[in-house]
């Protein structure tokens, strides 16, 4: 990575601008083109160093519901579980963790309600039914940039 990738990742993550040409903008502010930005953005999604792009949204300010969920699966129902959480586009997050509770997975759903209803039907597909759902009580927000 050179000096104007790290500046680029810095304004992708800071700066960036909501606009019809978006890449144009942040190439102008880098003295490079529209074409160029798009190059060292598509290499650096290529080589890892940036998996996505995208908007963070307060999801309880849009009147969303969200939760943090651990499940206790059996070995062999791993796989149909894992299937079954990630059938839900509202699935934000979905890992194995060294713990009895050894998968997690993160959802939002458009309300309580919705989202009561996807977990008893993944316990109902599943048949498993020792769920965790963790909804947070407070929020604490980091804001994560990593300044390069």
């Amino acid at each position: 990575m050179d000096e104007i990738d790290k500046k680029l990742l810095n304004l992708l993550q800071k700066e960036f601008p909501l606009a019809e040409e978006p890449f144009r903008i942040l190439g102008e502010r880098l003295g490079i083109s529209e074409e160029e930005t798009l190059a060292r953005v598509q290499k650096m999604k290529d080589s890892g160093v940036i998996r996505r792009i995208g908007a963070v949204f307060d999801g309880p300010k849009l009147g969303r519901a969200s939760t943090l969920c651990a499940a206790r699966v059996p070995e062999d129902k791993i796989e149909l579980f894992v299937r079954t959480v990630n059938a839900c586009k509202g699935v934000t997050h979905n890992y194995r963790r060294g713990h009895e509770y050894n998968i997690w997975f993160a959802v939002s759903a458009p309300s309580d309600h919705d989202l009561a209803a996807f977990l008893s039907d993944v316990g109902e597909k599943t048949g498993v039914t020792d769920i965790l759902d963790m909804r947070a009580v407070r929020v604490f927000k980091i804001n994560a940039l990593f300044e390069v």
